[in-house]
């Protein structure tokens, strides 16, 4: 019995052995773009404290780059990180708009303490000190101030801000007196500076001072010395001081007494700094006058002096160690020049807000230098000088950490982030310690490139040469091909002999773009990634090296974008192509960007100037003569454009025309359309689906892959009849969602239309049920999942198609002649948990079962056998039923932790899975990207096409050769034995 039990749990375990960690898999952890940044101050430092956009709070490891610790928030604006404190080894974190204040211990990143505050707008925080001592911090609000405990986070006091309708409070100040000087404004009216006490809250000043010029504090205004409120005003072209103790009115200091003078259309900032929170500010501060140009100055005693002069500075910074204090100044080597799109915008001209922006440095080559603030001379030997990439991100923030050398010398480290979301950690006199490409914390789109041939392949493919050459010629040019590959053969086992005495880690690290060929089984490709920023990146599947990257400029946030293959390695000579679709979010315009997946390339294949929005694009079958796959475009007015659009192809779209459909769905209106293709090029509206708007809206709209294949057409039932599946590729899922709100009226609609003749197929509502709805359409079945808002579950729906048990036509299939509407099936099942991602696993032939891989909030991805999911499962067993390997129906879908592909490697904020067939049958590539980005491979039927890793091959030669052996001498002891015989 006991045997019999061990015997039907065996098959289910499916779990990763220590030693393939790793082998076939790899994860890369990401935090986004910096929004804060703390290093710390001493030589010896290890670690560096951010904050990120992505409501990350982590530490980096500054000597290698690595994340030490990492603590993932909420991924919607109530996990934002507005503000982020320092002191000691504590880091003090605002979040959800200064509802949660939190302490967090910077060695091991634990909790030391959290607390909620009241509801409000975030404004300012600070640490608070007392008799040199840093015991409180204090947050400002719209309406409220408070100040808490640093050791717990207990509230000492709060108070609320006198006219806090109509006085916007923005600015906090503490230097260690026992009092907060708070800062609000009266647009274009006046200043209220009020001064609380740290004991009890109590407001023991309150000066209104007029400023009718004043229309923010940010950025415009900032404290220096002690206590002097410091503003610049663009009108005027001025700075005014007013000291928040002893002054009640603003005095102006004209800027052309220091032979200063802003630049027109530009906004002047001021930084200044506060290296101890118990002690006054510097009296020295930065002002901005252009994009380029920076003065160093001083106020002290009244008097305002200039130090020195920065006409060539991108970025700027204050540091400090110990007693002295420095400042850092980013500049450009060579002269700073209004940015060049390279034909790369969006088809509209840049506006003045953003031109100021735009100065790109011409060699991408900087230098950071550190200069004395007292006097604003430059500290000898502290150059660092350091390249960026000539594609044109600029750097965008400069970090800085000082310390003192045993010969008291001041020495640093500098941390940069381009505009591209890459970190630089550089140290002197320009050496790349590290850098982390956060710009894949945010990818979009990705496609895998087969890898190109190898010299010996491609020579393979023209052994036999051409008839021109001769039968002579035929002949040499095959030996000569034997001797190539007889040559890399012997390359080939002499570089397995040298691997096998290294480690995997430094075989990994020895893969580049030079010696980048197709392995024998087409496991390792090439990733090509497209992020949020507008980069590019070329990463090699099976390590997780980056070999390429490009950035696009004056891509605007928020850009959507399209990647697309045209034409891949199987065409050589001709190189791969891959093209990219990049449209502007609020001007609707489109650019396309054409490159070589393989190198980075940009072509010099021109794409069309696309002067209208774009709406749908489609990649044709059609290839022109270099191989490319034609892609077509269609504008708002529904004209087409063709790219490449040469003579051959505008023929064969001119041939094929009758043949080409496309639809187009407007979910603000709710109206699917269809269309087709005339032969002089132009579009007609073929039919039109509309969904009021005022009941439902479309969510989302799915065909099928174009790569998928199907190996089997139909299934064998239990009584030897064949079910023949409705494989309809032009079939369109569209998901539709209530905007009814309510719990008791919300619904989920799906219907199955047709893209060519806009028919119908099948449509079903779940009532009672909401989003967000997560939907994979393949083969002849759609499965999609959603919230149960009445039982509060999630809950699988699954449909399938099928013609029945005789084909309408096996030969073609078109959607203009089907009469007979397909049988659709449908059963719903429960899902113990929300999904994150959802995709089916793919194979180069379809004779692999199909999985769903599911991506789980904890990070794991469930690898789920489709079988499970099939409408066809019996309540009851029949024979029939058995015969046919049903599963019984189980309403449960259970989720078993030896189904995680990913054991331990947890992807953080997962937001979509990408499969891809490998030249296996049974293997399928995997990646899963978020904040982290993982890839793996998946064997939905095991690996029946390889034999396994502890295959005994000894022992099978030996009884090979025994065989032989023995064969041979029953042979030869035959042959004695008939000689004998014949004697006789």
């Amino acid at each position: 019995m006991a045997a019999g039990l061990w015997a039907l749990l065996l098959p289910l375990a499916a779990a990763v052995y220590e030693d393939q960690v790793g082998k076939f898999d790899w994860r890369q952890q990401y935090v986004g773009k910096l929004r804060f940044a703390s290093l710390e101050a001493s030589q010896g430092s290890k670690k560096l404290v951010v904050a990120t956009e992505k409501n990350v709070v982590a530490a980096l490891n500054s000597r290698s780059g690595e994340i030490l610790w990492r603590h993932v928030d909420k991924g919607t604006s109530e996990g934002a990180v507005d503000a982020m404190l320092i002191h000691g080894q504590d880091a003090i974190t605002v979040s959800n708009a200064g509802r949660i204040l939190r302490s967090w211990e910077t060695n091991i990143g634990g909790l030391n303490w959290e607390t909620s505050l009241d509801t409000g707008s975030f404004q300012a925080a600070g640490l608070v000190g007392l008799q040199d001592v840093v015991k409180y911090v204090a947050v400002l609000k719209k309406a409220a101030i408070s100040l808490h405990y640093l050791s717990n986070g207990h509230q000492k006091w709060v108070e609320h801000l006198p006219e806090s309708e109509s006085t916007q409070y923005q600015l906090l100040y503490s230097h260690g007196t026992g009092v907060i000087h708070v800062l609000g404004l009266v647009p274009q009216s006046h200043l209220n500076i009020l001064t609380f006490s740290v004991e009890d809250g109590e407001i023991t000043k309150q000066i209104r001072v007029a400023a009718p010029w004043l229309k923010t504090l940010n950025d415009v205004c900032s404290v220096v010395g002690e206590a002097v409120l410091v503003c610049t005003d663009m009108d005027t072209r001025s700075l005014y001081v007013c000291s928040l103790e002893t002054e009640q009115e603003m005095r102006q200091i004209p800027l052309q007494s220091l032979d200063l003078e802003f630049a027109d259309g530009f906004q002047p900032r001021i930084l200044a700094t506060q290296p101890n929170v118990v002690s006054a500010s510097r009296t020295q501060f930065f002002l901005q006058l252009s994009p380029s140009h920076f003065s160093l100055l001083q106020y002290k005693h009244g008097l305002l002096s200039h130090l020195r002069d920065f006409q060539q500075a991108a970025l700027v910074s204050f540091a400090t160690t110990g007693e002295k204090t420095v400042a850092a100044v980013l500049t450009c080597r060579s002269e700073l020049k209004p940015g060049s799109s390279d034909g790369l915008h969006a088809g509209r001209a840049l506006e003045d807000s953003q031109k100021q922006d735009s100065l790109t440095c011409s060699n991408q080559t900087y230098n950071i230098n550190l200069y004395l603030v007292e006097t604003g001379q430059r500290l000898l030997d502290t150059t660092i000088t350091f390249n960026l990439e000539p594609s044109g991100a600029k750097p965008q923030q400069l970090y800085i950490q000082v310390f003192l050398k045993k010969d008291d010398s001041v020495g640093y480290r500098a941390l940069v982030q381009t505009e591209d979301h890459m970190l630089m950690f550089l140290q002197q006199p320009g050496k790349v310690v590290w850098n982390r490409e956060e710009s894949l914390a945010e990818v979009v789109s990705l496609e895998m490139v087969d890898l190109p041939l190898t010299g010996a392949q491609a020579e393979l493919e023209g052994e036999f040469g051409k008839k021109a050459d001769g039968l002579l010629g035929m002949f040499l040019k095959r030996l000569s091909s034997q001797l190539i590959l007889l040559q890399a053969w012997t390359a080939h086992l002499w570089k397995m002999f040298y691997d096998a005495r290294k480690p995997r880690s430094q075989i990994k690290n020895e893969i580049n773009i030079d010696n980048l060929a197709r392995d024998e089984f087409n496991l390792q490709k090439m990733m090509v990634m497209v992020t949020a920023s507008g980069k590019l990146f070329g990463i090699e599947s099976s390590s997780g090296t980056i070999l390429w990257k490009q950035y696009l400029r004056n891509v605007r946030p928020g850009s959507s974008f399209k990647l697309m293959v045209q034409r891949t390695t199987a065409h050589f000579p001709h190189p791969p192509q891959c093209t990219l679709l990049v449209k502007d979010k609020e001007t609707k315009m489109s650019f396309l960007y054409v490159f070589n997946p393989i190198f980075g390339k940009r072509s010099q294949v021109a794409p069309p100037l696309l002067k209208r929005p774009v709406l749908q694009t489609l990649l044709l079958p059609i290839m022109d003569q270099d191989y490319a796959k034609v892609l077509l475009l269609i504008d708002d007015e529904y004209k087409v454009t063709a790219f490449p659009a040469t003579k051959n192809v505008l023929r064969q779209l001119r041939e094929m025309a009758h043949s080409i459909f496309f639809y187009l769905v407007d979910a603000e209106q709710g109206k699917l359309s269809g269309f087709r293709l005339k032969k002089d090029l132009t579009t007609q509206e073929s039919w039109e689906v509309i969904i009021p708007t005022e009941v439902q809206r479309i969510v989302s709209v799915k065909g099928k892959r174009s790569n998928e294949h199907v190996h089997s057409q139909g299934r064998v039932m239990g009584d030897r009849s064949v079910l023949y599946k409705s494989l309809n590729p032009n079939l369109l899922a569209v998901v539709t969602e209530s905007t009814d709100t309510h719990h008791e009226r919300t619904f989920i609609g799906i219907y199955l239309i047709d893209g060519v003749t806009g028919r119908i197929t099948h449509s079903s509502v779940q009532k009672k049920a909401k989003g967000p709805v997560h939907m994979v359409h393949s083969e002849n079945w759609v499965v999609y999942q959603y919230w149960n808002t009445k039982a509060r579950r999630n809950e699988f729906t699954v449909l399938e198609l099928y013609e029945g048990t005789e084909q309408y036509n096996a030969t073609a299939f078109s959607s203009l002649d089907r009469p007979i509407l397909p049988q659709v099936l449908q059963q719903s099942y429960i899902f113990p948990s929300a999904i994150s991602a959802m995709e089916a696993t793919i194979t180069e032939r379809g004779i692999t079962s199909r999985h769903l891989l599911i991506g789980l909030p904890s990070g794991a991805i469930l690898s789920l056998p489709k079988a499970l999911l099939d409408p066809r499962r019996p309540e009851i067993p029949t024979e029939q039923s058995r015969e046919e390997n049903l599963i019984p129906y189980s309403p449960d879908v259970q989720i078993h932790a030896e189904r995680f592909i990913n054991y331990n490697q947890t992807i953080s904020r997962m937001r979509g899975i990408y499969t891809a067939p490998s030249g296996l049958e049974s293997t399928c590539l995997v990646v899963a990207y978020g904040l982290d980005i993982y890839q793996t491979r998946v064997y939905p039927s095991k690996q029946f096409d390889v034999l396994k890793d502890d295959y005994d091959y000894v022992l099978i030669s030996s009884v090979l050769f025994g065989l032989v052996f023995a064969t041979m001498i029953t042979k030869r002891l035959a042959q004695v034995k008939l000689l004998n015989r014949a004697w006789r």
